[in-house]
């Protein structure tokens, strides 16, 4: 990849909290201009420190952090050109919509910062909104006017703490949307944290999967889905059955199984539990004790609910394996 592309590198930074336990070891990525990459994880395992690493609020012990190729360990956060969404939007209660938008921009009457206001307001929406006050708008209308309020700085580098997590499921999807077709269109680089495996599967041109302060691995959504490179990174992506066959261990999603005949099978057991989730059910098995490919735990099976309707619990079940990832 050509050195001009790359918006952010993140070389060899390790970082620790000063009760000494190492929050950052060693962490390397690269960051491709206007791109969609999310840190993903669980809680606590270091994606908000990374945050505050690339923004400057906090300093690498070890290591550099390099925008458009100049070192940044030394330049202070407001001359990053780094703009911060917070989980909270952070808005101000007694400013109106167009306040809070306009609030870092430092000369309000140039023609280029209005051009700049404008054409953000106009791409997320908010031209109706601009006299109201944050309690006047819903959870995704103040999301958006969070995301104005960094977009209008003109930042080189966007970076968004968990966004959507206080929003309730069925906007949480839509804000989703808007959010991926605003950074798809404006082609701003962004930096994305989340532990919602869905959010960063459908955001995302890249993830990079954290745990304990290190990347596991990082890829395209659908290199991750189908070829994890370990069991952390499988089940974390979405859930995961681990199949062992001749000392070999193969990633089975729930979805790649097929009901067969008993002549056909690659996998039998009893049906334990049966949860209608809609177009789908989901089927826990127990393996029977002999079985081409064994299990630690109860298989997890999702089937098109159109063919589990004669599905009863107790019930044996035969299964075909339609994919599998070797490890």
């Amino acid at each position: 990849m050509d050195c001009k592309e790359i918006a952010l590198k993140i070389s060899n930074v390790s970082f620790s909290y000063k009760k000494g336990t190492q929050a950052i070891s060693k962490l390397n990525l690269e960051v491709q201009k206007g791109s969609f990459t999310t840190l993903l994880g669980e809680s606590g395992c270091g994606k908000t420190t990374i945050l505050k690493l690339i923004s400057g609020f906090l300093q690498p012990d070890t290591g550099t952090i390099e925008i458009d190729g100049v070192n940044q360990n030394r330049i202070e956060p407001d001359k990053r050109k780094i703009a911060f969404v917070f989980q909270n939007y952070a808005l101000f209660p007694h400013l109106t919509v167009k306040q809070n938008i306009l609030y870092g921009v430092k000369n309000k009457k140039n023609e280029d910062n209005c051009r700049i206001f404008e054409d953000t307001v106009k791409s997320l929406n908010l031209e109706d909104f601009l006299t109201r006050y944050p309690h006047e708008l819903s959870g995704g209308q103040q999301q958006r006017v969070a995301l104005a309020r960094s977009l209008v700085l003109s930042p080189k580098i966007l970076l968004m703490d968990e966004p959507l997590s206080s929003l309730d499921t069925k906007l949480r999807e839509k804000v989703r949307d808007e959010l991926k077709e605003i950074q798809q269109k404006l082609k701003i680089t962004t930096i994305y944290v989340t532990h919602d495996r869905e959010e960063a599967l459908s955001l995302s041109d890249k993830i990079a999967v954290i745990h304990d302060g290190k990347i596991l691995q990082e890829g395209s959504p659908k290199e991750l889905y189908f070829t994890p490179k370990n069991q952390y990174t499988a089940d974390f992506i979405g859930h995961a059955n681990f199949l062992t066959n001749n000392e070999n261990t193969f990633l089975v999603r729930p979805q790649w199984f097929s009901l067969c005949d008993d002549e056909e099978n690659d996998l039998h057991g009893k049906i334990e539990e049966i949860t209608f989730l809609g177009d789908t059910t989901r089927l826990i098995i127990n393996l029977a004790d002999k079985n081409l490919f064994t299990s630690t735990q109860n298989l997890i099976v999702d089937l098109p609910t159109i063919i589990c309707e004669d599905l009863k619990k107790e019930n044996s079940i035969f299964l075909k394996i339609l994919k599998k990832w070797k490890f």
